[in-house]
């Protein structure tokens, strides 16, 4: 009996220590890298695709002046962006690998080069990193870029003169380069008040396009624009004056500026009433017989005084 038993406990032992010995062969295998296989087919492209990229540093040494204000810029964030990659980090993630330029000076193969770039190259380029957000929703389709207006046109990363946006100019003299029509219309005796700093050109239109016409923002209630400042004309009213609704303040104003108050079209208030408000026109009601515009009906507004909309009364006297 006693034999049996310590015959059963070699036993035991014995398979014991083969369990264990081949538990290690496995565990040694598995942290041995292999030679051959996917894992050196993967390992080959990374160190290729990141050897293309010499890092913001190499750039320094011959480009000192771009590399100088580029780093007060906010596109010095992107040295941060790890989860990029190199493709995404400093000057590469604008102008391309760099490796075989600082390598090789003249070579130039594989470096985007911006003044050699068409716009359309130019504002796909930009929008790799800008095409997310409210402001650039429209960019591709912006009458700018319909026109052949880059982004390098307006925005200088290394030698902008406004830090905010990285302008080549300030507003609004930056958009007077293009649009002089309109920076003749600010210069009338009525206008808003763009050239005296008060508002901004593209706090009515956003530069890189949106759905409505003349690239027009809209106010937070997605009317028009007049309504982030000229609440008081928004309505809704109890009377609606329907021009304003349907046709919007342009039926009557000039945005930009007029010689007339108000910023008319016309001089003579009543000449802009009747456009609208004559017999002939179908459903404008048309002046009334006895208004004698020589005399003391010279002005509508002198009565009609809001125009724009009344919670009283359907005529607008009050």
């Amino acid at each position: 009996m006693a034999r049996a038993k310590t015959s059963l406990i070699a036993a035991l032992a014995v398979f014991a220590f083969l369990f264990m010995h081949q538990a290690s062969s496995l565990a040694q295998d598995k942290q041995t890298p292999k030679t051959g296989g996917s894992v050196a087919k993967s390992s080959a492209p990374q160190a290729s695709g990141s050897s293309q990229y010499a890092g913001a540093d190499a750039c320094k040494t011959c480009h000192a002046d771009e590399y100088a204000s580029w780093e007060k810029s906010p596109h010095w964030k992107t040295t941060l962006n790890t989860r990029g990659g190199p493709s995404k980090q400093g000057c590469e993630a604008c102008h391309g690998a760099a490796a075989s330029h600082v390598a090789d000076p003249s070579d130039t193969s594989k470096l985007f080069l911006f003044e050699k770039a068409s716009a359309k190259q130019i504002n796909a380029r930009c929008l790799e990193c800008h095409a997310s957000g409210t402001e650039h929703m429209h960019a591709i389709n912006s009458l700018h870029a319909k026109n052949d207006v880059s982004c390098t046109s307006c925005h200088s990363p290394h030698h902008a003169k406004e830090a905010q946006f990285l302008l080549v100019k300030r507003q609004p003299e930056l958009c007077y380069s293009c649009h002089l029509q309109q920076r003749a219309q600010f210069a009338m005796p009525f206008h808003h008040r763009v050239n005296e700093g008060m508002i901004q050109c593209t706090d009515c239109h956003n530069p890189h396009g949106t759905e409505r016409p003349h690239q027009l923002r809209a106010s937070s209630a997605q009317d028009a624009v007049c309504f982030t400042c000229h609440a008081d004309k928004q309505g809704p009213f109890v009377f609606e004056h329907e021009v304003v609704k349907v046709e919007g303040c342009e039926s009557c104003h000039t945005p930009h500026g007029s010689p007339n108050p108000h910023m008319l079209k016309v001089s003579n208030v009543n000449l802009l009433c009747l456009q609208c408000h004559t017999t002939s026109f179908a459903n404008a009601p048309g002046a009334p017989s006895f208004h004698n515009q020589a005399a003391q009906f010279q002005a509508c507004t002198l009565c009609h005084t809001q125009i724009h909309g009344s919670n009283f009364d359907k005529d607008f006297f009050k």
